[in-house]
């Protein structure tokens, strides 16, 4: 009777468990893992003046289900659905978060149950007198595979810039020599242009071909990569189909001349290399050898090793190891040790050594020469020991960071409205690929036609005594296009080229000639020309069905920003010197570009110090780069954490969201109530026909008398592990026949080998086969649930909540009373920022006076006296 009775209330608890209503996005844009479309439904409310009224309210109170509906039952919280409709200026309240398409998190703490218990108990006796014990030996295969890592991402590097410096010398020797033969009356008008528009076309198809195979590795994979370090399990995202797809597409869409860069994919890459390495391979008959290494199949292993692929990326994309660390631990990782950073270093400068090695292989290794894949040149000082700019300019080089802020936060503005476009007219395969080409035929027209419509041509510059070979190189890379021979056009010479040699022009070319003359390098009104379109085209391109990265696009934009402000102020001063070279303004407003973008600030700063090689340029690196974030975070957020929030993507910040901090609420406010519960005995048919109905990943287990006390919790996978592997008691065998239950299991205990190995691969509720036998067979929890699991009072405010689950990297926090009874859970995802604001929006200020009444009494009682 007993049984039946706890039966009925579970069944009856499971009927009644509150689900968020699903509200129509106004602006979220599905990333390629969700598949679920949610629509709005509207629902009847009694409102007076934008409010509930007396009589619903009371009805809420009473709990009257009758006149209220579940969704709406959520009272005194608004009613997002029907407040839009009244109230306008609600509109940018209607978010909350899809829950069915939202990825699962990440697991970052060890289940301490039995299993877990077994296997550091097996480890202790292993390790009793030894020297190299256990611990040792993962620390060492920990350090092999940190090498590992460091030498595959060069290897990656040097594959991807071999390849696209190769596609692109075919592309633009054969568009040269068409245009020779048009000059020379041999080829008729414009065939130079198919020629170049064909090859783009073509590389672009294959671009988009890449994505069609693999949608995540679309885009530069530095959003997916951050969430991921946060915690967020996003499908696919660090596979290596994946990794195959982007590194393959990124060197076809920027040898098809679309304004994009290899940088970004690279640091993906390096990611997807080092989870890939923690991981083993799942197929234990390659050369007969089980690759797998059972240490660090885990997530907090893994998460840690996708950190140092990160960092290994951006040291093969700039040559910048340090730059790397930092940019891992500012804009990657969200939990951060020591030992981490010198695991992350150590990738770095692998992967630095390895670009040595390798590309300095031919000179026998007698002279070391450039080697990351992204030159920015030498920057020498013009006078020994002297800086290239004054004291006094500083002033004027945070005034270049301002327009880079003004420009970046320009540039994200249109970018998230563009995205949300594309969104919602450009959905299927094959509407995104015509969009590439498209966009890739708009490219050809425009880095053709302006450099076309360009009339006027300038002389080469003599080469000078004093010139270095650098600067020899540059002026032999000037292209001819259309001029005569000894003459260069100007605008040709930076869109129909590689963004490498354009980049090296606008740093390093001198400005030479009179004033009257204007200059013998790149004139104001060519820089002008370049800068617009060049970034309007940035802005469109990134967000297509390629994969790309916006490092370079936004270093070269922002170089022709620094340049063009430098070359006006050379004008006004009649080229008498007063003001430093234009080049030096180029770096700077290099550095502002990529700063009002992306926002980076410390990490961007070594890793362009790191690829200039020039100190003296730090002072001014640092002044732009903070008045490019300052300015552009009074507008809009940086363009990755903008992707992030299209995407819905439930990523928690290490600061505490502005609702937080403007509204006082409790844990039990925003938890999701009655949680489905487990007995610590139960029947496999049970277990399994509660996984089938809901999708919890974690199930709190409580006491068997029916007041729902916390004994600990078991995750969904362990569940299905356990019916997979039948590891339950066999038919026949009842609790009431085993009277040793307080000392012994009911069920059979599985190894945690067999739980690594299945990782990250479990088995599906979907997969498992339950026969009618099995479903009467008893199945014994207690040794698999976690016994101490993180908790925390129903009382505890929503700061503290979200501080211990964002500080300690949590999956989900069971919410209990002060008699340890069972409340509620809290995941990712009701602390998203979107959903904390919808949950925590009241419907006006005397029916909140009334309700803080009623949910939060008063915490003495809690207290026995």
């Amino acid at each position: 009777a007993n049984e039946h009775l706890h039966a009925v209330r579970d069944e009856e608890r499971f009927a009644t468990r509150r689900t968020p209503p699903l509200v129509l996005e106004k602006e979220r844009v599905d990333a390629p893992w969700m598949t679920t479309t949610t629509t709005e439904v509207p629902t009847p409310r009694q409102r007076t003046n934008g409010s509930l009224t007396s009589g619903a309210l009371m009805q809420h109170m009473l709990g009257d289900s009758k006149s209220l509906t579940e969704a709406e039952a959520r009272v005194p919280y608004r009613d997002l659905r029907n407040e839009a409709a009244m109230n306008p200026s609600a509109l940018r309240r209607r978010r909350l978060v899809a829950w069915r398409s939202i990825p699962e998190s990440l697991n970052f703490n060890d289940e301490e149950n039995e299993v877990w218990r077994t296997k550091q108990a097996q480890l202790q006796y292993t390790n009793r007198g030894r020297w190299w014990t256990s611990v040792s030996s993962t620390v060492a295969k920990r350090w092999g595979l940190t090498f590992v890592v460091g030498v595959l991402t060069a290897g990656t590097g040097i594959f991807i810039t071999y390849f696209t410096q190769l596609f692109t010398e075919v592309k633009f020797d054969a568009v040269h020599k068409i245009l020779a033969r048009e000059h020379a009356g041999e080829a008729r008008p414009g065939a130079s242009f198919f020629a170049y528009a064909g090859f783009n076309l073509l590389y672009a198809s294959f671009a988009t071909l890449m994505v069609y195979l693999e949608p995540v590795a679309a885009g530069s994979g530095i959003p997916e990569v951050k969430c991921y370090l946060n915690g967020i399990n996003i499908p696919r995202i660090v596979r290596f189909q994946t990794l195959a797809c982007k590194a393959l597409g990124v060197l076809f869409s920027v040898s098809a001349a679309l304004p994009v860069g290899k940088e970004g994919p690279m640091i993906h890459s390096g990611a997807v290399i080092a989870a890939a390495l923690a991981q083993g391979t799942r197929s234990v008959s390659l050369l007969g050898i089980d690759w797998r290494v059972l240490e660090f199949r885990s997530d907090p292993e893994k998460r840690d090793f996708v950190a140092c692929g990160a960092s290994a990326g951006v040291a093969a994309a700039f040559g910048a190891p340090i730059g790397g660390v930092l940019f891992a631990l500012e804009e990657g990782a969200s939990f951060w040790s020591t030992q981490l950073t010198w695991r992350a270093f150590f990738a770095g400068m692998i992967t630095i050594y390895t670009l040595y090695v390798v590309k300095n292989a031919e000179s026998l290794w007698s002279t070391a020469e450039s080697t990351e894949m992204f030159s920015f040149g030498e920057f020498v000082a013009f006078e020994d020991g002297k800086a290239n700019f004054s004291v006094w300019e500083l002033l004027l080089f945070i005034v270049v960071g301002v327009l880079g802020g003004l420009a970046g936060a320009t540039f994200n503005g249109v970018n998230r409205r563009l995205t949300v476009l594309r969104a919602k007219w450009v959905k299927t395969k094959g509407a995104r690929a015509l969009e590439v080409l498209f966009v890739a035929l708009t490219c050809s027209v425009v880095m053709y036609g302006i450099p076309s419509m360009w009339t006027s041509c300038t002389k080469r510059p003599i080469s000078q005594v004093t010139w270095t070979k650098q600067e020899k190189d540059i002026a032999e890379k000037l292209v001819q296009f259309k001029c005569k021979d000894g003459e260069y056009n100007e605008l040709a010479s930076l869109f129909f080229t590689d963004s490498d040699t354009a980049i090296k022009q606008l740093f390093h070319f001198r400005e030479v000639g009179s004033f009257e003359e204007d200059v013998r390098t790149f004139s104001s009104l060519a820089i002008f020309l370049f800068y617009v379109p060049y970034t309007a085209l940035a802005c469109v391109t990134y967000g297509i069905a390629v994969p790309s990265g916006l490092f370079v696009p936004s270093l070269l934009s922002g170089a022709a920003l620094g340049r063009l402000v430098g070359h006006l102020l050379h004008r006004l001063d009649a080229q008498s010197g007063t003001f430093a070279d234009s080049g030096t303004y180029a770096l700077v407003g290099a550095a502002a570009g990529l700063g009002g973008m992306a926002r980076m600030t410390i990490s961007l700063t070594v890793i362009l110090l790191e690829a200039t090689g020039n100190v003296q340029n730090l002072l001014p690196l640092m002044l732009a780069l903070m008045a490019a974030r300052w300015v552009g975070n009074v507008f809009n957020h940086g363009l990755y954490d903008i992707h992030i929030r299209l995407k819905r993507l439930p990523y928690l910040e290490e600061e505490l969201p502005h609702v937080l901090a403007e509204r006082a609420a409790t844990a039990s406010q925003i938890m999701c109530p009655d949680p489905r519960v487990f007995p610590p005995l139960a029947k496999v048919g049970h277990v399994y026909d509660v996984l089938r109905a809901c999708r919890h990943e974690c199930f709190p287990v409580v006491d068997d008398d029916g007041d729902r006390q916390l004994c600990g919790t078991i995750l969904r996978r362990t569940l299905c592990m356990i019916i997979y592997h039948r590891a339950y008691a066999p038919p026949g065998e009842t609790p009431a026949t085993r009277p040793d239950l307080k000392t012994r299991a009911l069920s059979p205990l599985l190894s945690s080998a067999v739980f690594e190995r299945a990782y990250p691969k479990y088995p599906k509720a979907e997969e498992l086969v339950v026969t009618q036998a099995d479903r009467e067979c008893w199945l014994d929890l207690r040794p698999y649930a976690d016994t101490a699991p993180f908790v925390i009072q129903d009382c505890s405010s929503v700061q503290r909540t979200y501080t211990i689950f964002r500080t300690l990297g949590l999956r989900h926090l069971v919410v209990v009373d002060a008699h340890n009874r069972v409340k509620g859970i809290i995941t990712r995802k009701d602390l998203d920022e979107p959903t904390l604001e919808e949950r925590l929006g009241w419907v006006d200020d005397l029916e909140m006076d009334a309700y803080q009444h009623e949910a939060h009494p008063s915490t003495m009682a809690r207290f026995s006296v």
